[in-house]
């Protein structure tokens, strides 16, 4: 049995980069904070923690006084900043350029629709960090889409200006962005309106996240079967396993290598290992082993 870590999962730059930082820092000061989770991955946290990294929420933020304070690569909002301010806290800022560029685009298209009384709409998991951080931009006032219904929020009669969270799947935005166009002729329509209200949707996506799926549809195709390994909080591994899915029904979707079930195995001669933005290339390394120690394993029993 051939098993095979597709060379283009793992870690996007943002989460690397964030991940650097902390360990650059670590080296030479025990003691850093993380506003949440550096990434998405148990597995990753976990042995950052082992080196002294230590998650904090926004409320243990506003109780902490002269200390260092990483913020990851999903980005901030501008609240954050100022109880840093405040309270004398050196950030260490990792949060990842693309997010940032995101987040100046939307602070200064609510500046723009506030003008017109318009709305920002946002393509995203609400509660995400990333979200929480660009609806930041707009002083809370961005109307967070994920599910059809979601869709009930938005004032049709108004400008719309879309955005989407950097992580989220290129299909699921022109799906969106073609529902609300939709509505928006409709309402016009009834109100008798001649002219479609102003809507402006931007693909906020990130191209190094959004790429990941047609060289993910390959190499599932590739493969008798898929080990896909990421945590089940990780938005972007939700995403990137439904590709899997699609393309290879023999998919499976694990934390770590003690999810491995032997009977996946049976008769397989290609496995691939894959995963998403925030799974380290350690862990596939880990699984793949296992995959390994469990062919050993079947041989010897039969």
């Amino acid at each position: 049995m051939k098993v095979t870590i597709d060379k283009n999962s793992g870690y996007c730059f943002g989460v690397e980069f964030a991940i650097q930082m902390a360990e650059d820092e670590m080296a030479e000061s025990q003691n850093l904070y993380c506003l949440g989770d550096i990434v998405h991955n148990d597995m990753e946290v976990k042995r950052l923690h082992e080196k002294g990294l230590r998650i904090i929420s926004r409320n243990d933020l506003a109780n902490l006084r002269d200390c260092k304070v990483l913020i990851r690569a999903h980005g901030e909002p501008p609240e954050t900043y100022q109880v840093a301010l405040k309270n004398n806290i050196e950030l260490i800022d990792a949060s990842c350029p693309v997010v940032l560029k995101l987040q100046n685009r939307v602070k200064n298209a609510f500046d723009t629709m506030e003008k017109v009384d318009g709305q920002i709409v946002i393509y995203g998991k609400p509660g995400h960090a990333e979200v929480i951080g660009l609806t930041g931009q707009t002083r809370g006032q961005a109307i967070i889409v994920m599910h059809d219904e979601d869709l009930e929020k938005i004032d049709y009669t108004k400008p719309v200006t879309l955005f989407s969270q950097t992580t989220k799947s290129t299909q699921g935005f022109y799906r969106m962005k073609a529902m609300i166009e939709e509505r928006l002729k409709a309402a016009n329509s009834e109100n008798g309106e001649l002219e479609t209200v102003d809507f402006n949707a931007n693909d906020s996506i990130c191209r190094q996240v959004s790429n990941r799926e047609p060289q993910l549809r390959k190499f599932s195709e590739e493969q008798d079967v898929i080990i896909f390994v990421s945590s089940k909080k990780s938005s972007n591994g939700k995403a990137l396993f439904s590709v899997c899915q699609e393309t290879n029904e023999r998919s499976h979707f694990i934390a770590n290598e003690e999810e491995l079930q032997p009977e996946w195995f049976e008769g397989v001669a290609t496995v691939g290992v894959c995963g998403a933005t925030s799974t380290p290339m350690w862990l596939m390394e880990q699984v793949a082993n296992g995959i390994r120690n469990l062919e050993s394993k079947l041989a010897e029993i039969s």
